[in-house]
């Protein structure tokens, strides 16, 4: 009697396994469909280019920060351009680099704000309280300083802010990675977060805002209670991104995206970012994050495959095409270098390690410090 109920267990989950890789499969197959649909557009050169302010919060030393500050200054475009960083401390590393961009970018003005006050739990928020005062223009561009863009990044931005109702601008992001942990963490947004984005807004479900990108007029922001309105958000830009919504503007995303340089060089700094996202995802959109896992097909398929399943193998090895051929879609919708696709069977791995970490506790690491996360969202400092 045992054996049998095992077996008719053995049976049931395993059927159960294979309907949720089939699923996963035709999910990988609605993205990949989507995410070519979604490549860019033609883009609009802006009728006119205001003066803009751009604000880069920094903190400490990042790889190749001078060439991405550089490009910042390099923009083609026809208005007053103005750059502004800011540090908490003098002896920043980041301070000689932003005079090196100076030193070489005389026909830009760069102002440096170096001040320790602490607005709230959100330090990059803090951050650019402290810098804000030094803005001049009214069009703000507030962008990571982790964030690569392109020469005429601020026309296109000063373009899409001039469509009627639209209160910011935000950009989706490609991640960009050099060594094996940085590869992996430039693959968990090129082959999951970018095209899972892009099926949302295809599917009217998704509502973002990216804080690799956030541009807007100063009265738009000063309508929506300024940044320390946000200064103990872990989620700031989606917290942004909604009070935006919720004042009757819209957020206009180009079809275009800009990337994101992923700096992690050992697996302990990738597996902190993940399981950081993971949490701040999973409080934005609970329902939406955990059903994520429809997208790992091969979560489903292996199991399948290991309890016997007829339609185990078959499955598993349309859940590995699947995943390539999404990839490919990112690839060419957005003219990205090839991916290191040999990693893609460890990017799941770490995916189902940081999804089962992700409900469990409340705990996070961002740059360097330790915080817990409330059930709203705001970021509480953890004694260390």
């Amino acid at each position: 009697m045992t054996v049998g109920g095992e077996t008719d267990l053995a049976a049931w989950v395993g059927g159960a396994c294979s309907l949720a890789a089939a699923v996963g499969v035709a999910y990988l197959a609605l993205a990949s469909f989507l995410t070519i649909r979604f490549q860019r557009g033609r883009r609009r050169a802006s009728a006119r280019c205001p003066p803009a302010s751009i604000l880069v919060p920094l903190c400490g030393e990042e790889s190749e920060l001078r060439e991405r500050l550089l490009a910042l200054c390099r923009q083609t475009y026809g208005g007053a351009l103005q750059l502004v960083c800011g540090v908490s401390d003098a002896a920043d590393p980041a301070v000689g680099v932003v005079k090196s961009v100076a030193a070489e970018s005389l026909d830009v003005r760069i102002d440096l704000k170096i001040d320790p006050r602490q607005h709230g739990g959100n330090r990059k928020i803090s951050n650019l309280i402290n810098m804000a005062p030094l803005a001049q223009a009214e069009f703000l561009a507030i962008i990571d300083s982790d964030i690569l863009v392109g020469p005429n990044h601020l026309s296109e931005l000063a373009s899409e802010l001039e469509s009627p109702g639209v209160g910011a601008v935000t950009c989706l992001y490609h991640g960009v990675g050099s060594g094996l942990w940085s590869s992996l963490a430039a693959l968990s947004i090129n082959a999951d977060f970018l095209p899972n984005v892009i099926v949302g807004l295809g599917l009217g479900a998704a509502r973002p805002c990216f804080g690799a990108t956030i541009a807007l007029r100063r009265r738009t922001l000063e309508a929506i209670g300024g940044l320390r309105a946000f200064a103990d958000c872990l989620h700031d830009d989606y917290v942004i991104g909604e009070r935006l919504r919720g004042a009757g503007y819209a957020i206009a995303i180009p079809r275009f995206s800009v990337a994101h340089v992923c700096r992690e060089g050992t697996a302990r700094a990738l597996i902190q970012n993940q399981v950081r996202a993971a949490r701040t995802i999973r409080m934005i959109n609970p329902k939406g994050y955990a059903g994520s896992i429809i997208a790992h097909p091969a979560a489903f398929a292996i199991p399948a495959t290991l309890l016997g399943g007829a339609h185990g193998v078959p499955l598993l090895l349309l859940a590995l095409a699947g995943r390539l051929v999404l990839c490919l879609s990112v690839e060419r919708a957005f003219s990205l270098q090839r991916q290191t696709y040999w990693l893609l069977p460890f990017y799941d791995l770490l995916f189902l390690l940081v999804y089962g970490a992700s409900f469990f506790g409340s705990g996070i690491s961002w740059r360097g410090e330790r915080y817990r996360l409330k059930s709203d969202g705001t970021l509480v400092q953890d004694p260390q």
